[in-house]
């Protein structure tokens, strides 16, 4: 299976200009394809039934260089070509309904620049025991870039490299030999065990403000109080920083290390936060006796959308309670709920376990032990008593028992959703679909538009293919 790696790179000064330089390159092909992409699709939607100008989705660079762009000529000729091989498998994407359009990169942020393996190689220095990375050409060398391997890795096809906050990365994926268990086998295995004996192998979680993460055995993942006060004095630090660098004149270096230094002020709270969740994920999946995991199917992405803005009747905006809301939203993205699902999913799927994910609606209001659900079984934030049978619980807790008691119930009865994975890939589609640009205003289709083949082909190639009727298992006996 696919194993991802991530490593702390510590390139000298030189080789910081160096990179910075790919990574501005890179950035500026993929750009440059965006912008011919909605150059191309404003003109065929005004003009489309004068010319019938198909929009390309290729992945040519050169006619970006020219004499005005002669500076592109300084690097590898594969960082050119990667970023329009990046721009198109965005764009891929896009097609395959998993991302949106690709749009235009900015400098801010976090950078990377994707390469290839004709400009990279690997060794171990025998005097340190360190990795390194020999990066460029003969015509670009780079040199030898350290890095700290913490994991043992094998040789990728690619990697990343890239900068954050003034600590650079490599990161890659590359296999590892071992099977990847299918979830139909784990699903299959379960519903092999009665209800009784699913109730122990089965942890529910209930995810919240106050308490990140609360498992169904009792355990609470979430900081600790040196951990909650190094964030918020590092939050306060944050504030001044931004407040400075409001009043600082754009494109001064003044302001440029006070980007940098913003930047370092949201890496302790970010570091932490996945330190705890990766902890946290790799107990719960190393457990031997516990084989299933449900958790609540929250639309986190939903719940933290900014409020629609109100207007009185003379048209002047009103108070919509955005400013509450932001500090909600602050609230529930700081809690990690969606980093703990991605990280326990991935680890229990290579560990031959399953996650589940179930309905929230009235788990903070239904008894654990008898069912009843009803409003007042939550007098409190923090407590919960049944109307019906009395239990006297811990809200949170009896929340994590009643989702693991659905997870159970849907195993059971064999309606666990199937997740379907949707793949893109530039190489493996002999088309890319329609466009709606492709379409004139009358509503009929561009006859002019022909389908571009990734590999020509005649079609007395294809022909056999299309028409033969007989499988090749029986042609070949």
């Amino acid at each position: 299976m696919q194993t991802g790696k991530r490593f702390r790179a510590y390139p000298t000064p030189a080789q910081e200009k160096i990179l910075l330089q790919w990574i501005g390159h890179q950035r500026f092909i993929y750009n440059a394809k965006v912008s011919e992409d909605r150059y191309y699709r404003a003109f065929a939607k005004k003009a489309v039934s004068l010319s019938g100008t198909p929009v390309p989705v290729d992945q040519e660079y050169a006619r970006f260089i020219g004499p005005e762009t002669s500076w592109l000529r300084e690097v590898p000729s594969p960082i050119l070509r990667n970023g329009a091989v990046r721009w198109k498998q965005a764009y891929a994407r896009f097609f395959s309904g998993l991302a949106r359009r690709p749009t235009f990169k900015g400098k801010d942020g976090r950078q990377s620049v994707w390469i290839t393996s004709e400009l990279f190689s690997f060794r171990t220095n025998d005097e340190t025991q360190c990795g390194e990375l020999i990066l460029g050409t003969k015509k670009f060398p780079l040199g030898v870039l350290s890095f700290k391997a913490q994991t043992p890795y094998s040789r990728p096809a690619s990697l990343h490299v890239s900068v954050e906050a003034g600590k650079w990365f490599i990161s890659f994926s590359s296999e590892d030999g071992l099977p990847e268990p299918k979830e139909e086998d784990t699903v299959s295995w379960l519903r092999m065990f009665s209800e009784e004996e699913l109730e122990g192998k089965t942890l529910g979680f209930d995810r919240g403000v106050t308490i990140p993460v609360m498992a169904s055995s009792g355990r609470r993942i979430d900081f600790s109080d040196i951990q909650k006060a190094r964030m918020e004095k590092k939050e306060r630090t944050r504030k001044r920083w931004q407040r400075k660098l409001a009043r600082q004149q754009k494109g001064s270096q003044n302001r440029k290390r006070t980007k940098r230094r913003l930047a370092r002020s949201f890496e302790y709270a970010k570091n932490v936060r996945k330190d705890v969740i990766h902890k946290a994920t790799r107990d719960l999946v190393s457990d031997p006796d516990r084989t299933l995991f449900v958790v609540e199917d929250l639309k986190v992405k939903n719940m933290t959308r900014s409020p629609e803005p109100k207007k009185d009747e003379s048209g002047r905006n009103v108070r919509n309670g955005a400013r509450a809301k932001a500090g909600l939203n602050w609230a529930i993205l700081s809690s990690c709920w969606g980093l703990f699902v991605v990280l326990l999913s991935y680890k229990a799927r290579r560990s031959g376990k399953l996650v589940i994910k179930v309905s929230p609606q009235f788990s903070s209001q239904e008894c654990a032990r008898c069912g009843h659900i009803h409003p007042d079984n939550r007098p409190s934030q923090a407590g919960f008593v049944c109307q019906r049978c009395g239990l006297a619980d811990n809200a949170d807790l009896n929340a994590s028992r009643v989702i693991a008691k659905r997870g159970i119930r849907l195993l059971l009865e064999g309606k666990v959703p199937q997740k379907t994975i949707r793949r893109c890939g530039i190489g493996k589609l002999k088309t890319l679909g329609p466009e709606r640009s492709e379409v004139k205003a009358s509503g009929e289709d561009d006859k002019t538009r022909r389908t571009k083949r990734l590999r020509a082909s005649s079609a007395k190639e294809e022909l056999p293919l299309a028409r033969s009727e007989t499988p090749p298992t029986a042609q070949s006996a």
